[in-house]
């Protein structure tokens, strides 16, 4: 048995797939098997990886299905199963881990996070510390579920104005310092590292979100569980995120919005009051158009869902 089975999404981002493929193969210490699910790229990306890593096993997807839909092949690649409860394969990693494909790991990453997990025998998923290229903290990083009321500070933009105040700077916990390892609702699909019995207890992901929101489903179902998920603070990534929804812009601001609906209906909606529930969905669309005015007046570089550009 593997101590890691990593699963890279690409959709047209050759160029930073194949430098991280080059630093998660830079990696020691445990044993991996890196399985890239190319979702129906056009820039020749399955075949850029077969020439240069022909130790990495490529699947290309007859349609880009999305997120969701590509990881699951991956993990059902590695022996896990749709139905919650279903035992994994005898072979299953001890780990699977959703990996972006515009990420950079430092040579210790793998290790250092399985080292972490051992340590750690109640966590059912974990994540590093994500940087962006100017070295800001990748705030997605270190979530809180988006409740009624976590959302409402976040739509008001009282987390913006207040991010020290620990009610109104819960979603991204900017009240806690980044170089502090605890313990978290989420982290983020672009470096998700989930335990073998986790997946065996939840199932694979919802593959009604299209992209977005699929990690903080997984990890409130994970939750839902009795597993505890970390935020490991000792191990940093660089991610330049973006890299893929960029390309389409408008349609990732509508699944981004999508996702946040869907999230709120399917976890939130029936302990909400009906009249709140309408005032959550109405603010999640005025957003969303928002959102795409303001996006069409960015800079090419800069389209995209705000959080990543």
């Amino acid at each position: 048995m593997i101590d890691v089975g990593i699963i890279i999404v690409n959709y047209n981002t050759k160029k930073l797939l194949l430098d991280c493929l080059r630093s998660v193969l830079a990696n020691e210490g445990v044993s991996y098997h890196i399985c890239v699910v190319d979702n129906c790229s056009t820039d020749g990306s399955a075949e850029a990886v077969r020439e240069a890593f022909p130790e990495v096993e490529v699947i290309v997807t007859p349609r880009n299905g999305g997120y969701s839909y590509a990881n699951n092949i991956g993990l059902r690649r590695f022996g896990f199963h749709d139905e919650p409860g279903t035992p994994p394969a005898p072979d299953a990693p001890r780990y699977v881990l959703l990996l972006n494909p515009d990420t950079v790991l430092p040579p210790n990453a793998l290790a250092d996070m399985v080292a972490f997990m051992d340590a750690h025998p109640e966590a059912g998923a974990a994540g590093p510390k994500i940087l962006r290229p100017d070295g800001s903290l990748d705030r997605a990083c270190r979530r809180s579920f988006p409740t009624p009321e976590v959302s409402f500070w976040r739509m008001t933009g009282l987390s913006f104005l207040f991010p020290k105040s620990k009610r109104f700077g819960r979603y991204n916990l900017t009240y806690i310092s980044p170089d502090e390892t605890i313990e978290v609702d989420s982290v983020v699909g672009a470096f998700m590292m989930v335990r073998r019995e986790a997946v065996r207890d939840v199932g694979l992901l919802d593959e009604q979100f299209f992209m977005y929101g699929e990690d903080l489903d997984w990890a409130y179902r994970i939750k839902q569980a009795g597993w505890r998920i970390w935020y490991n603070a000792n191990v940093t990534i660089l991610h330049y995120k973006g890299a893929a929804s960029r390309q389409r812009s408008v349609r990732s601001i509508l699944a981004f919005y999508d996702a946040m609906h869907r999230f709120h209906r399917k976890h939130y909606w029936h302990q909400t009051i009906t009249p709140l529930n309408w005032l959550i969905e109405a603010g999640i669309w005025v957003f969303c158009g928002i959102e795409l005015v303001r996006n069409a007046f960015r800079p090419r570089e800069r389209k995209g869902v705000a959080s990543a550009v």
